[in-house]
């Protein structure tokens, strides 16, 4: 049978909370051709506007988190990085022992270990083959022909902040230029951490361990965009880590904020500090962060990793240590690919781009263990360093260049001029430690540019620690730069463990799912709706007359503002009725701004984002009005937008679902 589906619009005067509007009135859509040569956007989007019955803000103390946490044994946190990947968890019994994951397979000298690369290989036949250092290696050992057909991936995780119009059908390009679906690729690695702390949870219970019994927590960048954090949890449905018939048995974590949750219980021997000691906003130098944070106390968590930089500022809430945002997470793609990017960039003008092109495409493996290379030179550049870095170039990247150019990799060193790079004689490119540190510069320019910024926000500018947090935070030539840049204003402070402090920080999270209990909503979101036209006030342009009733359309009907300040528990309330009674499923287009003054739904920055989709079968009685009204509830303090829905003429709960996907 055919879904009758319908948008609709009924308008009004601007209710009250809790306040009927008595002009209520539906315009079907087959009767809402403009008046005028002026076409609105949402009329071409088939979507008429529409008004609320009663908009409103309810506080519902009671988190719906805190009920279901109880059934499970334990939580597994993955933190699925842009460079590095890991896991961790804890059992609900034992919250303070947090496990964090065997050692992996493999591994390269010097580095921990204690996570594995966000690298994937599928066979020639696009099947799973390995993750992490095992599919590393075993593309590195392949025959060069024979690597061509196999699809390697690295870095992935980027493509989901980058790409603007995320899909479900969004491609990623695999190292020999084959496309592949970024969902089947996202779905692969969650399976594979999946499997991966099944097993170990399994060895150590000494029977199988049901996945029922998981809580599961994937973190993913507080600057992330709602699409790609669905993306992330359709991908974690498809992996089977859980089902849209039980969501709450996974949490999206942000990656900031798990950080902070960890570093609000660090003493003082987990943490090295970067800090002058004279007293800062009030603390003083005899005054230790492991004595615990006082009432009221403000910090900043730069969580500075692979692909993104992120910036959170909390609050800290005594007795129960519980956390208030008191600004909107910022940041940018300011990770430590920037640096990779850098000497992509370098390699182009010593070699030639055409060059470095083909060489990626006709010797993938070759061009990986290159970047393998510079990746452990990258972690020797220090501020002070006097001697050179060396970085092994491949034998195949000497011999294919002979081939391309007609001379040696050595005469186009020469050639270039470029300052500070030699060739040695052992077939090495010879950074001077200037060189290399000109290849962070431009990345760390725009951490603190972002920082600057950041601490010219009144709500920022009594912060009393800076908590540097993420793989890149290891880098000794960033810690400087912040020490140098920020080191009056506030205390440096580096957890000892900072490239683990994510991951134990969403296992804390997903105890806990309650312990932040004030966010900043990081965009304005609402529904267009028709309002009476008021001369002079509204454009002629949106005027719409309708039986002698002239309507204002486009009207932005505004959920909630970027940068509001909104409570875990804070619903807002609309209540829609469908345009006719035989309606059966309702769909309202969701509007988004990065600013706090939208009037229209057609004004510059407001773009559609999603759709809100209320589904009234089953909901019918006998009782049922011709007029009927459903009670929708949002809730935009958690870290997804969540909704739920009632049909209060029959009390029955209405299907809800709001897609930023695929509408």
């Amino acid at each position: 049978m055919m879904e009758n589906v319908g948008v609709y619009r009924f308008c009004g005067c601007a209710a009250k909370s809790k306040v009927k509007c008595d002009s209520r009135w539906e315009i079907p859509a087959s009767e809402t051709a403009p008046t005028s040569a002026y076409s609105s956007p949402a009329r071409s989007l088939g979507d008429t506007g529409i008004t609320p019955l009663s908009p409103s803000h309810i506080v519902n103390d009671a988190d719906p988190n805190v009920s279901e946490q109880q059934t499970f044994l334990v939580v597994v946190a993955v933190d699925f990085g842009t460079t590095s990947s890991g896991y961790a968890y804890s059992f609900t019994k034992e919250p303070e022992c947090i496990h964090v994951m065997r050692r992996w397979e493999g591994g390269d000298p010097g580095v921990s270990n204690q996570k594995t690369p966000t690298t994937i290989l599928l066979t020639p036949e696009r099947k799973f083959h390995s993750f992490g250092y095992a599919a590393r290696d075993f593309y590195h050992d392949l025959d060069p022909n024979e690597a061509k057909q196999w699809l390697y991936l690295e870095k992935f995780k980027m493509k989901l902040h980058t790409t603007g119009d995320l899909t479900m059908d969004t491609d990623l390009t695999a190292a020999n230029g084959k496309k592949v679906k970024a969902l089947e690729i996202f779905a692969y690695a969650l399976q594979y951490f999946k499997e991966q702390a099944l097993k170990e949870l399994s060895d150590q219970a000494g029977s199988e361990f049901e996945n029922s019994d998981v809580r599961w927590v994937i973190t993913v960048p507080a600057i992330w965009k709602q699409p790609a954090k669905q993306f992330m949890r359709q991908a974690a449905y498809q992996a089977g880590l859980a089902s849209p018939d039980n969501s709450e048995q996974l949490i999206i974590a942000l990656e900031p904020e798990a950080a902070s949750i960890y570093c609000r219980k660090l003493r003082l021997h987990q943490m090295i500090e970067l800090s002058s000691k004279a007293a800062v906003n009030g603390y003083s130098s005899s005054d230790t962060v492991g004595a615990g944070f006082a009432q009221g106390d403000k910090y900043v968590v730069v969580d500075s990793g692979g692909g993104t930089v992120d910036l959170t500022v909390h609050q800290i809430r005594l007795p129960e240590g519980h956390l208030k945002e008191l600004y909107k997470a910022t940041g940018g793609p300011y990770g430590s690919l920037g640096v990779d990017y850098e000497f992509e960039k370098l390699l182009c003008k010593i070699f030639g781009e055409d060059f470095i092109e083909q060489f990626k495409i006709k010797r993938p493996a070759a061009w990986v263990d290159l970047m393998i290379a510079f990746e452990s030179r990258k972690r020797a550049a220090a501020p002070d360093r006097t001697n050179p870095l060396n970085i092994t170039l491949p034998f195949s990247f000497i011999d294919y260049y002979k081939k391309f150019r007609g001379h040696s990799v050595e005469h186009a060193l020469r050639k270039s001029n470029v300052d500070f790079v030699k060739w040695s004689s052992q077939g090495m490119l010879r950074m001077s430690p200037d060189a290399m540190n000109a290849l962070f510069k431009p990345t760390i320019d725009s951490i603190i540019e972002h920082l600057r910024d950041l601490f010219q926000k009144p709500e920022v500018s009594t912060v009393k620690f800076l908590f540097l947090v993420g793989g890149f935070a290891e880098a000794p030539l960033l810690q400087q730069a912040v020490q140098a840049a920020f080191g009056d204003k506030c205390r440096i402070i580096i957890p000892q463990d900072v490239g683990l402090t994510i991951l134990k920080g969403a296992v804390l999270f997903g105890l806990d799912p309650a312990v932040i209990k004030v966010r900043r909503s990081p965009l304005t979101y609402g529904v267009g709706v028709l309002n009476r036209y008021v001369e002079g006030k509204h454009p002629p342009e949106k005027l719409l007359v309708k039986d002698g009733t002239r309507w204002c359309t486009d009207v932005f009907d505004k959920f909630i503002s970027a940068d509001q300040s909104v409570a875990l528990g804070e619903l807002v309330k609309r209540s829609y009725t469908p345009a006719k009674p035989s309606q059966l499923v309702i769909v309202i287009n969701i509007y988004s701004s990065e600013h706090d003054d939208v009037s229209f739904i057609t004004d510059p920055g407001v773009k559609k984002c999603g759709t809100l989709r209320l589904d009234l079968t089953g909901t019918s009685g006998t009782a049922v009005p011709p007029r009927r009204e459903i009670q929708t509830l949002m809730q935009f303090g958690d870290t997804e937008i969540k909704a739920t829905a009632i049909d209060i003429a029959t009390s029955k709960s209405v299907k809800v679902g709001i897609d930023f996907l695929n509408y």
